[in-house]
């Protein structure tokens, strides 16, 4: 098996990567298809999409409608500049159409064109959409089924189906690519590790200098670092109120003045060293809720953890270097390809569990690794913070990333550090592997009622204050 770094960590928009990022990428794709296939049923004229699960129920807070529109007029949540995007939204609503590069221009009526369909799901995915274009006689042309499966990864009908039914011949096809590690498990890249005599974030960066050298490795782990550290900062000094109706208000900034005015005091409780991580993973998912540039990390929704646990890492660890911190990133997105391998990392499939529970295992990973840890202590690392987020649901109230997503990453990358803390004061042995743990998960996820996967139908979303 073999995902890259840059699969896990990818640059793009809030709020959501299922949500806003995935549909974005499936219009995308739509428009390829539609290149492809020019005049071979017809010429289209119209564009639709309907939406489905829990892309209906939570798109409006997600801005899902807003992704589909800016995807058929040809962006992509990569490139996308955010502040723009409200007025690009604003164009395509006054001309009822979207003229995508190297197409025709489509008609396209948000009001009738986008449609929330609020019945059962689509049976491959809990965030289903259909992409359908006409001919200027309202006969279809081209129709796609795509599924946003977490993370901003995107798949067809056809190819959910090939994932889900072909999963040995799917880790047969990348190890055949030449991977020189290509492991499907943790207790497989043990094994590789020990054999080899390699550290996970050196099989990891073999595994990647397979299509790239060591110097564009370094530069493109540099970039989604900045990216990160970026998102920090801005979060860190915006002030307001986040938009959505929640009137809920940016809380980042205050924390970090109070936390620096205390600096040098000798009247500050040890603990204070958690707010620092709360305070950095909240500024992100701040912007994340604000619809800014994030990094999936490995989703939008648990965007905040591991560039909190980075940061704590580079800002209040002894000893740390860019190294360890490239080896960070390495080591971390290692344990997010298993998980969304052998589990998944969609809030709407598996419950916060897959989001934010996945984000502090790989953040427990990456801080072990960094710290010196072997690689049994790091999978233990990874096993501990997994564990503890076991059952956890996804119940954004009113659909929106903010209660009680922003706070939540804050506790998840206290979780990571403190699992990190306790792997390397053992060596490493410990009786839940985490593979176990892992396809425990999955199998909460697959038992967890569809209220509290991401519907906002239930739990914190259904208890919300009377005023």
């Amino acid at each position: 098996m073999f995902l890259s770094v840059f699969d896990i960590f990818k640059i793009g928009v809030g709020p959501s990567s299922s949500h806003t990022m995935g549909p974005m990428n499936a219009a995308a794709r739509f428009l390829s298809t539609l290149r492809g296939c020019a005049g071979a049923e017809g010429v289209p004229t119209r564009v639709r999409c309907s939406l489905h699960g829990s892309l209906t129920f939570t798109g409006k807070g997600h801005g899902t409608d807003r992704a589909v529109m800016l995807g058929l007029a040809g962006f992509l949540p990569a490139t996308l500049d955010p502040d723009d995007a409200e007025g690009l939204e604003a164009q395509i609503r006054a001309s009822n159409c979207v003229h995508p590069p190297d197409l025709p221009k489509l008609n396209f009526d948000p009001e009738t064109d986008l449609v929330f369909e609020y019945g059962h799901p689509l049976p491959g995915h809990a965030n289903g959409l259909v992409l359908c274009a006409l001919d200027e006689h309202g006969k279809k042309v081209v129709e796609e089924t795509y599924y946003s499966i977490g993370g901003g990864f995107v798949v067809t009908e056809a190819e959910l189906e090939e994932r889900n039914n072909a999963a040995a011949s799917l880790h047969s096809a990348q190890t055949a690519k030449g991977h020189p590690y290509p492991f499907g498990t943790a207790i497989e890249m043990l094994r590789m590790g020990a054999d080899a005599g390699k550290s996970i974030s050196e099989m990891k960066r073999a595994n990647e200098n397979v299509g790239m050298n060591d110097s564009e490795l370094n530069s493109q782990l540099d970039e989604v670092w900045r990216a990160m550290d970026d998102c920090i900062d801005r979060g860190l000094r915006k002030e307001g109120e986040l938009p959505g109706g929640l009137h809920v208000k940016r809380r980042a900034k205050s924390i970090k003045d109070q936390l620096e005015a205390e600096l040098g005091r000798n009247d500050i409780q040890p603990h204070s060293v958690n707010d620092w991580l709360s305070v950095y993973a909240m500024a992100v998912n701040e912007e994340n809720a604000a619809g800014g540039r994030v990094v999936t990390s490995p989703t939008n929704g648990a965007a905040g953890v591991i560039p909190s646990v980075v940061r704590y890492y580079r800002d209040h660890c002894i000893g740390a270097t860019h190294e360890g911190l490239r080896d960070f990133l390495l080591t971390s997105s290692a344990i997010g390809g298993l998980i969304k391998h052998n589990a998944s990392i969609s809030g709407a499939e598996v419950g916060c569990q897959g989001e934010v529970g996945s984000a502090s295992a790989m953040a427990a990973a990456g801080l072990c690794a960094a710290l010196g840890g072997t690689n049994e202590q790091i999978e233990n690392a990874a096993e501990i913070a997994l564990e503890h987020h076991l059952g956890m649901t996804c119940d954004p109230v009113e659909g929106l990333v903010q209660v009680p997503c922003i706070e939540r990453n804050g506790i998840g990358a206290i979780k990571a550090v403190a699992a990190a803390s306790l792997a390397l004061r053992g060596d490493g042995t410990h009786f839940m592997p985490l593979d176990n743990c892992i396809e425990a998960m999955r199998q909460t996820g697959l038992e967890m009622s569809a209220k509290y996967k991401e519907t906002s139908m239930g739990g914190l979303a259904v208890n919300v204050p009377e005023c």
